[in-house]
């Protein structure tokens, strides 16, 4: 059978995915990787340059999957949260991506910060030509609409990042129940923090 590069890049790339949420970027082993991915330790090295530089590249992908998988509407901020905490909900390693990357930092990552705040940008971009924070003055709407942006994922994300604390806090016995109850209440307080004030 011929050697297939891409299917050997996809399977790397799933099992570099697995093994960062796991273990971090500096507890994540190259060689698990290569056997998880049954490739070996050379093709990770020619396809991704590095492990910096697979990390780098699992996280971009995954941040650009949720960019096209979810996108907030102006006119339903709420319900676009609720999406996005489902989407969460089903795919658990961006949030642990996030936190390696915060808790280990790692210098070649300066490419993927400029790419996010481009993107954010645009994120914001869109809330406000779709009427997000129009009651204020022109030179706080951008700053009011980050603001708002910034609370709503941090709403969603401290759920999977704690779930255990979660449950817990809430006093319920599942992470299902736990998780059902918060998603309920995460759209709730984003639809009052949307709500545009009374002229």
């Amino acid at each position: 059978m011929a050697y297939d590069a891409e299917d050997t890049r996809r399977r790397i790339f799933e099992a570099a995915a697995a093994e960062f949420a796991e273990h971090g970027l500096a507890g994540a082993r190259v060689d698990r990787i290569a056997t998880a991915a049954d490739a070996n330790k050379q093709a990770i090295y020619l396809y991704y340059g590095n492990k910096e530089k697979l990390f780098a590249a699992v996280l971009r992908a995954k941040l650009e999957e949720i960019r096209v998988s979810v996108r907030l509407d102006p006119d339903a901020v709420a319900e676009s949260a609720g999406q996005i905490f489902d989407w969460y909900q089903q795919h658990p390693e961006l949030i642990r991506l996030l936190l390696w990357e915060s808790l280990e930092g790692g210098g070649g990552l300066d490419e993927i910060e400029r790419e996010r705040r481009v993107g954010f940008r645009e994120k914001v971009d869109h809330l406000l030509d779709g009427g997000v924070a129009r009651h204020l003055p022109a030179d706080a709407r951008v700053h009011a609409t980050q603001d708002l942006l910034f609370t709503i994922m941090g709403l969603i994300a401290w759920n999977f990042a704690v779930p255990r604390m979660c449950r817990v806090v809430l006093d319920e016995e599942s992470d299902h129940a736990a998780l059902a109850r918060r998603r309920r209440t995460v759209v709730e307080a984003v639809r009052t923090l949307a709500a545009a004030p009374p002229p």
